[in-house]
């Protein structure tokens, strides 16, 4: 035994689990009246919200909840889903936010699957929150949310939140976890074949990502943060925490609307938001007269593909500077960042869009990225040319799938995650997402990255919105086929844009097919290219 090991062994003294639940417990103590809540005209201070908070957990204890049970939330961007990032794992108990947009059945399912015994829902879902309940047929205590900002909608159960609230103690005594591995929440994937996985996070990673974020966008204390990301994807990319940490004003949103966004920013003087690019581009939109509003800095971090360099442009003039992130919902929300370089300040407008199109470098809270061949392994070279998948290790990887310990094995064989993603990897080390494994299209033999032609597309004055997949094709296995939606305005054909991309891409690149439409997105904005898949084929 070594010397540094005889006699020191951890006790309770010096090692404790890391939780994210930590930081509400000192920022109450700390900053007890510094804003917390800004929503329509509710307005809570830190000290009030982690009483409700607390009380949450009562209640729920009360119920008869205890560590290890699920409890369901289905709610918009609003204090309740808050209180819930704390108050349930305050218990010990597992958060499973479910994701608005989705049907009774895949609701019902999740409820199933996570073995859910509590479900907080909004009033707003009234409809597809019933069906999904008739689906079950087994109990679930239902918790009815009537948000004022709302001010519509039908009771789904007798037992209202804030009634839930005043059964609890807002001096209740929550107990840390036992174990920083427990589960702190359940976050299902899209599922776009077959059933959705659920993600299992654990404290320890939820407490790291939420520092990550912190540091990877220099976050000082209280920030006011604008919830223009839906709070059920990857657990708001864990920002509920960050900002709680730093005891920052959390400004809510029920749903994406870019007027409501300018005026919030402006009227809260809001420092930061989250999104995915479809919110820029939203903003870079709108009148001049309405973006002249914003005038302090304001931060976004946007999440996958990268803006193209009109929109990035656009909103750098607007005064909203932009940090690009990339991530997966296994590796709770973002975990690489294209760490910005102040001599890159002085390069032209397109130079840097290209350069914040990178994924970038791991966040200091990740142990390990590499983009490497995925059958052997072995990290491709730093030519910036070279495919290869990504892959990730490190305290901010999910625990696993739940109930489903093939899936879990087949993620991390190896000794890594596989993301599914293919990338190259610059001579600086920075990734670059070039497609899915599931979206790369093979024409003739020659493999197309459809983010390619995508960011060709969306060179093009007339082009608002662009997605390629694969359409099958006899004689060369698959073609690209691209769908566009039209700028208003702006009169352009099929021919207009095929003869725009043989200026820019390779022949073979080209797509075969234009078709003019309005995109098909989930809840977060991603375009829903599965969809796309079947339109293609059924072209």
């Amino acid at each position: 035994m070594s010397i540094y090991q005889e006699g020191l062994a951890p006790a309770a003294v010096n090692h404790m689990a890391l939780s994210p639940l930590s930081f509400i417990e000192r920022t109450a103590a700390v900053y007890p009246n510094y804003p917390a809540v800004i929503h329509g005209s509710l307005r809570r201070n830190w000290q009030e919200t982690y009483q409700r908070c607390r009380r949450l957990a009562s209640a729920l204890h009360g119920r008869g909840i205890r560590q290890g049970d699920t409890v369901a939330a289905m709610l918009p961007n609003i204090p309740a889903m808050l209180e819930c990032h704390f108050g349930v794992p305050m218990i010990g108990a597992v958060l499973n936010t479910l994701n608005v947009r989705l049907d009774a059945e895949a609701i019902a399912f999740m409820l199933d699957h996570g073995e859910a015994r509590v479900l907080i829902t909004d009033r707003e879902f009234h409809d597809v929150i019933r069906e999904a309940l008739e689906l079950i047929k087994r109990p679930i205590l239902v918790v009815d949310v009537d948000d004022p900002e709302y001010g519509e909608g039908e009771a789904l159960s007798d037992l209202d939140y804030e009634a839930f609230l005043a059964e609890g103690d807002p001096e209740f005594e929550w107990h840390w976890p036992d174990d920083e591995w427990q589960a702190i929440t359940l976050n299902y994937t899209s599922g776009t074949t077959g059933n959705p996985k659920g993600v299992i996070y654990h404290h320890r990673g939820a407490y790291l990502n939420a520092i990550g974020n912190q540091m990877t966008w220099g976050i000082g204390m209280h920030p006011v943060y604008l919830w223009t990301l839906p709070m059920f994807h990857c657990n708001g990319w864990c920002y509920p925490w960050t900002i709680t940490a730093m005891a920052g004003v959390h400004v809510f949103l029920r749903r994406v609307d870019p007027q409501k966004i300018l005026h919030l920013i402006h009227e809260h003087r809001v420092t930061h938001l989250c999104g995915a690019p479809i919110v820029l581009n939203a903003l870079a939109s709108m009148p001049d007269s309405a973006k002249a509003a914003i005038d302090h800095p304001v931060k976004a971090m946007v999440a996958g593909a990268a803006p193209p360099a009109k929109v990035i442009g656009a909103v750098e003039n607007m005064g909203i500077q932009i940090t690009h992130t990339y991530g997966l919902t296994e590796v709770y929300g973002p975990v690489t960042v294209c760490a910005w370089h102040s001599e890159w300040d002085e390069l032209t407008l397109d130079e840097r869009a290209e350069l914040k199109s990178h994924q970038g470098v791991r966040y200091t809270t990740l142990e390990g990225v590499m983009v490497a061949n995925p059958d052997t392994l072995k990290p491709v070279p730093k030519d910036g040319k070279t495919i290869g998948e990504i892959f990730m290790r490190g305290n901010t990887v999910m625990k696993g799938y739940l109930k489903n310990p093939e899936a879990t094995a087949e993620a991390f064989s190896g000794g890594w995650f596989h993301t599914g993603d293919l990338a190259v990897c610059h001579p600086n080390g920075y990734v670059q997402i070039k497609d899915r494994l599931k979206d790369i299209i093979i024409s003739g033999g020659e493999n197309i990255s459809t983010i390619e032609v995508e960011d060709t597309l969306y060179k093009h004055p007339a082009v608002m919105e662009a997605a390629v997949v694969a359409r099958p094709d006899e004689k060369w296995g698959e073609t690209p086929c691209a769908f566009v939606t039209r700028r208003r305005d702006h009169d352009v054909s099929h021919e207009d844009i095929i003869a725009f991309c043989r200026q820019h891409l390779a022949g073979f690149k080209v797509p075969k097919t234009v078709i003019f439409t309005e995109l098909p997105k989930t809840s977060t904005g991603k375009i829903q290219k599965f969809v796309l898949r079947d339109w293609a084929k059924a072209l």
